[in-house]
This record gives C-alpha cells, structure tokens and sequence, in this order.
C-alpha cells in the first residue's frame, strides 16, 4: 500500500528521470482520465452509516483555516511579507482566560471545546522575530467569528487581535478541532493509486454550499489537475489526477493548483472525502 512518504520517494524519481520517460513503478501513460468510480464508490460505501461518520458528524471540523485578516487585506506588500513569514511583534499584555469556548451552527446545535489562550494563539501567528517587515500587536479580545465547518456555517470564538496601523482585528480561531474518528477505510492500493493523487485541503466552501475549491496537484509537463466527484447522501467523495500524462509522468516538481468543483446540491454536513486517502479533507494550509 503506497503511502505519502513512498509517493515523495516517486516524486524524486521522476525528476531524475525527467520528461519523457516511463518512471519505474509509475502507471504508464494514459491519453484519456482515469475511472476513478469504482475507488470513490468503495470509500463512499466505507463511510456512508459508518461509525466514523457518525463521530465526525457530532464533532467540530473547519473547512477553512484559523485565521482571517483584516477587512480589506494587507495595506501593502511589506505587512503581507510580515505575515507570510510570521514576523510579528508585541507591544500589549494579553488577556488570560481559561473558560471553554462554544461552537454555534445555523441549526441551533452546539458544542463547547477547550479554549486557546491569547498567548498560545499568539504564538500560532507569530513564529519568527527577525529583521525585515514586521506586524504589531498591540492588544487582544476575545470575541467571535463566521467558519465554514463540515456540518455548515459555525460562529465559534476568537482571538481578535489588534494591530498597529489597521482599524479591523486579525483573527485567530480560539479552539482546535475535534480528533478525526479513524477512518473506516485506508489508502488506495497500489494499482489504483498510480492514477490517483492526493488533494492538497480545501480552500473554500461557495456560500450556498454548492461547490469546492480545493488543493489538487500535477506535474511540470502535463495538462494540469483535475477533479472528479462522487456525491450520496452520506458523502462527497473527490477523486484528484493528473491530465495529459499521455508521455509518462514526468515532473520537475510537484505544482499546487486551486480547483473549484461544482456539486449538485449544497454540501451540507456530507463527509468531504478524498478518494485517494480515504480520510476527511480539512482547510489547505498555507
């Protein structure tokens, strides 16, 4: 069974091999898509009513990530710099609080969770204090903020972090997930894997739910990643490949590209899969 190390190994190899070539281990080509029915239906059927699914149903999973900047972005290219290579600095003592912090869906339903510290969620933004471009902090509350969540829209808690020179906070989400139940299914096997590449997270979630950008990968020499989609009631299971390996896989490094997929219906609180891990999908990171 082909794991993501293994898959990295492959990756190195066909940089070696360089385009043009048939790696070893590797599918051949192929000029057309792969079916990648028959995987996305064995990790559908292994999840719809499972056990797993009815954990990951109760518990609090993001579909995007922590933090969200202030209203209208960064007021230039040297705070996004500051940002991006998490060079903060602090100017303000920030709250303690050690109360439990509560999750609200659309529904009504609830669920409270341990609560992060201000310095903690601090420390998630800011892990460098070098020379170059910097943000400051100059004082924190909690408070709340709209995440897109596998069971739909949630208010949950915040850090609202003020910064120098802006009118709006910085959030920072002041809870963790809840632990992923064991999925119900592994990995693709190593026959069906050679077509198949997993998804890098989701990136967004349309509003009316009815699609999904997420993370899909490819090579330096193909047509790019697509996206396939298998939806139930239980589930939507998106299967990601490559397009135009007609020569053979052939990279110099493995790309990252957002794909958005539409859905028939809104994807609801379905478990969002990915075909090649068998597992959820969370928020890509960045």
């Amino acid at each position: 069974m082909r794991t993501h190390l293994t898959r990295i190994i492959a990756l190195v190899l066909f940089a070696v091999v360089g385009c043009g070539s048939e790696a070893a281990g590797g599918a051949g080509g192929h000029s057309s898509a792969p079916d990648t029915k028959e995987r996305a239906g064995q990790v559908a059927e292994a999840w719809d009513g499972s056990a797993a699914a009815e954990a990951y149903s109760k518990g609090y999973y993001p579909m995007q990530g922590p933090v969200q900047r202030p209203e209208g972005g960064w007021r230039d290219a040297e705070d996004e710099e500051a940002y991006a290579t998490q060079n903060f600095a602090l100017s303000a003592e920030l709250p303690r609080t050690h109360k439990g912090g509560k999750v609200t869906w659309q529904s009504g339903e609830t669920l409270t969770l341990d609560l992060m510290g201000a310095r903690e969620a601090y420390e998630t933004l800011a892990g460098n204090s070098g020379e170059g471009p910097r943000l400051t902090v100059t004082g924190a509350e909690l408070g709340e903020m709209t995440q897109a969540t596998s069971r739909g829209p949630a208010t949950v808690p915040a850090w609202l972090f003020t910064l120098e020179g802006y009118d709006t906070p910085l959030k920072r989400v002041a809870i963790g997930p809840s632990r992923v139940p064991k999925p119900p299914i592994g990995p693709a096997a190593e026959g069906v894997s050679a077509d198949l590449w997993d998804l890098g997270g989701v990136v967004e979630v349309a509003g009316d739910g009815r699609s999904v950008t997420v993370v899909a990968h490819h090579g330096a020499c193909d047509d790019g990643p697509a996206v396939d989609v298998l939806e139930t009631d239980g589930s939507v299971v998106l299967s990601g490949y490559m397009v135009g390996t007609d020569d053979g896989l052939c990279q110099d490094s493995l790309h990252a590209q957002e794909k958005a997929v539409e859905l028939d219906r809104p994807v609801g609180d379905r478990v969002l899969l990915d075909a090649f891990t068998g597992r959820p999908l969370g928020p890509a990171r960045h």
